[in-house]
């Protein structure tokens, strides 16, 4: 175990002397508080370490004793449900142990190690087993059957196994290897952070992530395993916006991740989630689970740190087979650490005082989702997707921050100050996102929703962009300058916009759409508008299609309860051809 002592502090960055035999990204403790740190920078025995706690009162010459050890989490039983800080460890703990003030230097194990939980052994006695292969079970929560894996690098034939009650840390199978050595296997394994955990195949994500989001299922959509952004400005609403998603996306597995987030948010998420009812389940939401807060308060180092810890949770739940929902908010304070900390190290600063590899870090985060094929002889599938949140200073999107997270990601749902205070939620603008995964989900939307689908979503976007360009033209002219065709065109766009992008998450049947109803909903708008163009070629007056009594049943339906909607379907869309047709004759009498 390697020994030094400290010689210079600066903010959360202590340099130490004397750590020749320490390596790179070991865990240290400290001075007499045993402070948690981590080395970031070797420089001839000289070790820089960023400390995850508050540093005043550290004096040059403590000691700084290195763990040997690389900054790791514990995977097992005990991690749904659970708030973390951003080095995993949980708060509920350390308010026992401490009260409602974390006391620095404080250690508790982030898995509980007196509870006992209740295996069931599904590997025997003689099976040959290799990293990945599933051993047993854990239920760890009424929704969420947590299953024990063989860890990395462990292949041999099972000793002995038996189901019964366990803690943690007490072994629950072992495994003699080729050479004749035993490995004892417990319901809990740890991993590194930094290193992302191995798989056998990564595939193509090709299935969507259903979310019951309008703007997102229909216009934007993100694969399993996908990756996306959400950058906007304050009050945008980027929170929100991941809350429904955390709530309502087709995910087993939710890892929330607060980095530097206000102290205020990130109560509400804490005392909010436990109360949610889980659509999928009937539980709390919580049952399937896992948060971690950093708020902006927190020891800015801890930051990068919450980041890696909350995606390599995910990674594990990912090799048991399970579909994860990841959501950091936000990216952009994680990194303001790394810029903080790049200042502090004397590094040479990149654009706007960011550091130059602000690229290569966030490609490593993202590219830790995925669609994969665990390892193990069964070859479980998994997904991982990652749904970063971006707060550009100002909402100026041509920051480093959101520059270099849109060169990675393929979805991208710009977030619109001046639609979030119109009241326009979600507040996404749909001339300026895009998704690169939509010609390759448009497979799946026209096998399980409807082979229309892909074209109908085009057609709306292509009015959307289409309103723009008229807009303009109207701002000079005036509305009574466009022919009665683009007047038309107006008015799909505002049903467009208004009865079927907006979407309020208070109500308790337009909070989620099913991918069905969103295609009917489209259909009946877009019908609404290829009809009227039929009639006004028929001679019917403009202002009476403007005004038919169906459009308020087009924009009401959103409000359907998913149980009526193919039968209300057909009712307005019979009323709709009824109403259209009546005005073309009345049009062709009066011609």
């Amino acid at each position: 175990m390697s020994q030094g002592k400290v010689v210079k502090i600066s903010g959360p960055l202590v340099v130490a002397e004397g750590m020749q035999d320490a390596d790179m990204y070991d865990v240290v403790r400290v001075g007499e508080e045993n402070l948690i740190g981590e080395i970031i920078e070797m420089r001839n025995g000289m070790a820089s370490i960023q400390v995850y706690e508050e540093t005043a009162g550290l004096k040059p010459g403590s000691v700084v004793t290195s763990t040997g050890a690389p900054l790791s989490v514990e995977l097992g039983p005990g991690l749904i449900e659970t708030m973390y800080d951003g080095i995993q460890r949980p708060l509920e703990g350390m308010m026992k142990k401490s009260g409602p003030n974390i006391t620095r230097g404080i250690a508790v194990p982030a898995l509980d190690r007196e509870k006992k939980w209740e295996f069931v052994a599904t590997a025997a006695v003689g099976d040959e087993v290799e990293a990945g292969d599933i051993i047993g079970t854990v239920q760890e929560t009424p929704v969420v059957v947590q299953k024990i894996m063989v860890p990395y690098r462990v292949k041999g034939k099972i000793k002995s196994i038996q189901s019964g009650s366990y803690t943690v840390e007490e072994t629950v199978c072992v495994v003699e290897k080729a050479d004749g050595s035993e490995e004892k296997l417990t319901l809990m394994q740890k991993w590194p952070v930094r290193v992302s955990r191995p798989y056998k195949t990564k595939l193509v994500p090709d299935t969507p992530l259903i979310t019951g989001q309008r703007v997102i299922d229909t216009m934007f959509p993100i694969a399993k395993g996908g990756v996306a952004a959400i950058p906007g400005p304050f009050g945008s609403g980027k929170t929100v916006t991941q809350h429904q998603l955390a709530k309502w996306a087709d995910a087993d597995i939710v890892v929330y991740i607060g980095c530097g987030e206000r102290g205020n948010e990130m109560t509400d998420v804490l005392m909010e989630f436990p109360e949610l009812q889980d659509p999928r389940t009937g539980q709390s939401l919580m049952k399937r689970t896992v948060l971690i807060a950093n708020t902006s308060d927190m020891p800015v180092a801890a930051r990068e740190a919450s980041i890696y810890t909350g995606i390599t949770i995910a990674e594990y739940f990912r090799d048991m087979g399970y579909s994860v929902a990841l959501m950091a908010d936000s990216t952009s304070r994680w990194a303001e650490a790394l810029r903080e900390m790049s200042g502090r190290l004397e590094e040479m600063p990149g654009e706007e005082g960011y550091p130059a590899y602000l690229g290569s870090r966030l490609a490593q985060f993202y590219e830790r989702a995925g669609k994969v094929i665990s390892l193990g002889k069964e070859g479980r599938e998994g997904a991982l997707s990652a749904i970063g949140a971006v707060s550009p200073p100002g909402g100026d999107t041509s920051e480093p921050v959101s520059q270099a997270t849109l060169r990675i990601v393929k979805v991208f749902w710009c977030l619109d100050s001046n639609l979030a205070y119109s009241r326009h939620f979600p507040a996404i603008n749909w001339l300026n996102s895009y998704s690169l995964y939509s010609a390759r989900l448009d497979k799946w939307f026209g096998q399980n929703v409807d082979k229309d689908f892909p074209e109908q979503r085009g057609e709306a976007l292509k009015l959307l962009q289409e309103e723009a360009e008229l807009n303009e033209i109207v701002q000079l002219v005036g509305v009574d300058g466009l022919s009665v065709s683009d007047r038309l065109k107006l008015e799909a766009c505002k049903m467009i916009r208004e009865d079927y992008l907006h979407q309020n998450s208070f109500h308790e049947v337009d909070t989620y759409t099913s991918v069905r109803k969103q295609f009917l909903m489209l259909k009946l708008v877009l019908s609404y508008y290829r009809e009227g163009l039929e009639a006004l070629e028929k001679g019917a007056d403009f202002n009476k299609l403007a005004v038919l009594a169906v459009r308020e049943k087009i924009g009401r339906f959103k409000y359907v309860t998913e149980d009526r909607v193919e039968e209300e379907y057909a009712k307005v869309i019979a009323e709709m051809d009824d109403e259209i047709h009546e005005l073309t004759r009345k049009g062709a009498e009066e011609a």
